[in-house]
């Protein structure tokens, strides 16, 4: 008799899973895509009329979604927030910015405002969510949105470059440090995605042109093709994976 090897679920059925960034965007793609696979989400942002519009699309799809109106960089409100609901099987680590500027012109405030969104918003958004499983003996997954700029360098990306390093960095060594309590931590490495905030950007032919030509699939990234290793990284299929980055860039960085 040959065994063959099973294939585990996709599914996930009875988790709740709590995405940053929620109303537009890789988090509205994310929080869609892990409801259709049977969790129960709860999207955060910090503009009501915008995440209540986007889980309520979700819920009018016959599944359950939960709007949380929270502004992750104020730690202690995100801490609360965490606290006080059940605990989060699945983080979505989302919010993010940037606020492109060559070397000569970056700004301090603009240093301190993508690292408080980046890396100290985000460091501490896991560290509430790791802390609620560990304290309820549950397993997680948290998939922390990085960025291909997170392996490599690009012009005007000095300060964006710097954040998304810094979560890879945290990420491995969170995974380190949560592993013995079977929490996954995972970054997410997308390259130039087509969305309604970047497409201003694409309009000016001199980036376009230079995007296209170090993504070797020669196109843009779409958001539906996110939402495939959202599921994996969010589901036991990838229950072996944990503290590696899964970089999703069209080969920008094979080179």
């Amino acid at each position: 008799m040959v065994d063959l090897a099973t294939t585990p679920s996709f599914r996930l059925d009875g988790k709740r899973a709590l995405v940053t960034g929620g109303g537009r965007g890789i988090g509205l793609a994310a929080a869609s895509a892990l409801a259709a696979a049977g969790a129960h989400v709860t999207l955060a942002a910090r503009t009501k009329a915008e995440i209540e519009a986007a889980a309520s699309a979700i819920r009018a799809r016959g599944e359950p979604a939960d709007a949380l109106v929270l502004d992750v960089t104020d730690v202690e409100a995100a801490r609360k927030s965490v606290a006080a609901a059940s605990p989060f099987q699945i983080l979505i680590n989302n919010a993010g910015m940037n606020r492109p500027a060559l070397l000569p012109d970056v700004k301090v405030e603009d240093f301190d405002a993508i690292f408080a969104l980046n890396v100290r918003a985000a460091f501490f958004m896991a560290q509430a969510v790791a802390s609620r499983l560990i304290e309820a003996k549950l397993p997680g997954s948290i998939i922390n949105i990085s960025s291909q700029m997170g392996h490599v360098g690009a012009a005007r990306r000095t300060v964006y470059c710097a954040s998304k390093h810094a979560m890879e960095g945290f990420t491995k060594a969170m995974a380190i440090e949560l592993a013995p309590h079977n929490i996954r931590v995972n970054s997410l490495g997308p390259t130039f995605l087509e969305t309604p905030m970047t497409r201003p950007f694409f309009e000016n032919k001199a980036f376009r042109d230079e995007v296209l030509s170090k993504i070797k699939l020669g196109r843009l990234g779409q958001l539906d093709e996110l939402t495939g290793a959202i599921v994996f990284l969010a589901s036991d299929a990838s229950s072996l994976m944990t503290g590696s980055a899964l970089v999703l860039d069209g080969g920008w960085t094979a080179e």
